[in-house]
């Protein structure tokens, strides 16, 4: 049995004007993130993990922001072509780890249909996702609220 590992890194911008949607799920906030698809930036970082591990290379290079069909895309939509990818080569998802930080909102009350949202598009189970959110202590650009970020491992086998 092989296994990959793989890590993804993602931020966006906070503005006004535009939805936050975080791991799949709408969260009510006076600012949304800034982006050509709907800038899910916790489901970017995982996109990035999963094509990482098996070098495929980066979600701007399969999805780029200069092409039309992804304008406002649901990032959802990402995650299923990326693990479609994945499939491709012949691996599963067998967990992810991952790590939100922004200032505000708190998106603890979030997290549980977070974990089901991924996992039900990558045909796993909510216990293999992991989500843990974290502030910078109003530190740099997340604690300004200027902006958020996310990153996730995965682990990868053979199917």
């Amino acid at each position: 049995m092989r296994y990959r590992i793989g890590s993804g890194i993602d931020f966006h911008q906070l503005t006004e004007g535009r939805d936050l949607w975080i791991g799949g799920v709408k969260i009510p906030h006076h600012k949304g993130a800034l982006g050509h698809s709907d800038a899910d930036v916790l489901l970017h970082a995982i996109c990035d993990a999963l094509l990482g591990a098996l070098s495929l290379g980066d979600i701007g290079f399969h999805f780029p922001d200069t092409e039309a069909a992804y304008k406002n895309i649901d990032s959802k939509i990402l995650l299923q072509k990326t693990r479609s990818l994945i499939e491709t080569k012949g691996y599963r998802v067998v967990n992810i780890d991952s790590t939100v930080c922004l200032q505000a909102p708190k998106i603890r009350p979030y997290i549980d249909e977070m974990r089901k949202s991924i996992a039900a598009i990558l045909g796993v189970s909510d216990s293999d996702i992991s989500i843990k959110a974290t502030t910078t202590e109003q530190l740099g650009f997340a604690g300004r609220e200027e902006g958020l970020m996310a990153q996730a491992t995965v682990l990868l086998t053979e199917m």
